[in-house]
């Protein structure tokens, strides 16, 4: 009969009320709209291959080396790992060596002196230990394990995102010396202009209009060179913040945007790939998994708990004759505990894991949706972008021709000073139109290669 309840303890430490995880909802269909037809899957592109040019290569390296959001990131999934072992440590008893060494004097009785009493003990303690009868310390482990994982997960993501963001700021940077080397070579000729306007006005060729036009497109060149001016300082400061330093001065030079050696035909394999390949998307895996296990604890907190107490040691009133056989002592306390009376405390408990794990599970989907549209929108944007970039190359060089020519005719006095001024503007902000595309064309690239799940192997 005393081994009844033992092996009903035993029974009752096998059970666990943490519900089966959820099914969720993606609706992800099978394959891409506009995916490109090749083998692979642009995540297995190391970042080395994904940019060829070896200045952001490096400047990628000195980002890993040194962002402080890295640091953050790793520094939490450390915080997780030691989290999870403060909760793992439960699931086993925790035993303490105890010794103690008490004296007490009795005061005088009518009769007889005031006398000295010992009391000496030593041993081991196991206090308090829960036995994990429905389960509620290992959900616990469970729900800080799967955190542990998906600060684990977060920190590959932020990875990611840094390699992708200092591709970007580079990119931004090349965009701004360019821009702004456009900038000062038109406001050269258009000062140029400028000064045949004031020739031929003083030759009685043309009249004020013409300078003051000339003067006016000058004007709108100098302020357009500051904002370039601003907008490569910018670019550079940002590329600073990202790295966590500023850029040595012994990297190699960097790369116009017409030579960046990018890849932008990525391979996006299925929809599918993406639970496998994005760390964001398993990232919000595990949260589910911990909210699903926190909700499996809030249930086991409605039924008993037992607790442990045991000592085993020797105890003796004086200290010469502790350890003799004799003197050997034990103790053994189980405690149950059943809530009777909470002021619904448990209950609300357990509604708040609820909701947290129906939170979690419209959290994933959401990722999971938010995911696919992005490989989605770089997989359209790439179908277009190529081509609406050679058709801007085309509009430049026919904004050139009518450039050239209305010069031509101007000189000769065939066209007004409005028509080469127009024809001027025309070919400038064709020429950065061009800029912008070649700028939007790579944005692209990163875009998807980071939707992908690519971004942590140098390859």
């Amino acid at each position: 009969m005393r081994l009844l309840p033992l092996s009903l303890v035993l029974a009752l430490a096998g059970c666990s009320l943490v519900p089966p995880l959820p099914a969720q909802e993606a609706g992800l269909p099978a394959t891409y709209a506009d995916a490109p037809l090749h083998d692979g899957h642009g995540a297995d592109l190391g970042w080395r291959e994904m940019f060829g040019d070896l200045r952001l290569q490096a400047l990628v390296r000195l980002a890993l080396a040194n962002n402080r959001d890295l640091r953050v990131a790793v520094a939490n999934v450390e915080a997780a790992r030691a989290l999870y072992g403060i909760e793992r440590s439960a699931l086993l008893p925790r035993v303490d060596a105890r010794s103690t060494l008490g004296r007490e004097r009795v005061a005088a009785t009518g009769s007889g002196p005031a006398v000295v009493q010992g009391s000496d003990a030593a041993g081991l303690v196991l206090s308090a230990f829960e036995i994990d009868l429905f389960g509620r310390v290992r959900a616990l482990s469970d729900a800080a394990q799967a955190r542990y994982l998906a600060s684990a997960e977060g920190s590959r993501a932020v990875r990611i995102s840094l390699v992708a963001a200092v591709a970007d700021a580079y990119l931004e940077e090349r965009l701004a010396v360019e821009q702004l080397h456009l900038t000062e070579t038109t406001l050269a000729d258009w000062q140029q202009s400028l000064s045949l306007a004031r020739l031929l006005k003083d030759a009685k060729q043309n009249s004020g209009l013409d300078v003051a036009q000339a003067e006016g497109q000058v004007a709108s060149a100098e302020a357009d060179l500051e904002s370039r001016r601003r907008d490569l300082a910018q670019a550079r400061n940002a590329l600073t913040l990202l790295l966590g330093a500023a850029p040595p001065d012994d990297l190699p030079a960097g790369r116009p945007l017409a030579e960046q050696p990018i890849r932008t035909l990525l391979p996006a394999g299925l929809p599918s790939d993406l639970l496998l390949r994005r760390p964001d998307l398993r990232q919000a895996e595990q949260a589910l998994r911990a909210a699903n296990a926190d909700l499996g604890a809030a249930r086991a907190a409605f039924f008993p708990t037992l607790s442990l107490t045991a000592s085993l040691g020797y105890a003796s009133p004086a200290l010469g004759s502790l350890f003799k056989g004799s003197q050997l002592a034990w103790g053994f306390t189980p405690q149950l505990t059943q809530p009777l009376f909470t002021n619904g405390r448990l209950s609300a408990g357990r509604d708040l894991a609820e909701a947290r794990r129906t939170a979690a599970v419209a959290e994933y989907e959401k990722t999971i949706q938010t995911a696919f549209r992005e490989v989605s929108d770089g997989l359209s944007a790439s179908s277009t972008l190529d081509a609406q970039l050679r058709a801007q190359v085309r509009v430049v060089a026919s904004a050139e021709r009518r450039r050239d020519l209305s010069n031509l005719r101007y000189r000769a006095g065939q066209d007004s000073r409005l028509e080469l001024l127009d024809a001027q503007r025309q070919a400038y902000a064709a020429r950065q139109g061009v800029l912008t595309l070649r700028r939007a064309v790579f944005k692209n690239a990163l875009s998807l290669y980071k939707a992908l799940g690519g971004g942590l192997s140098e390859g």
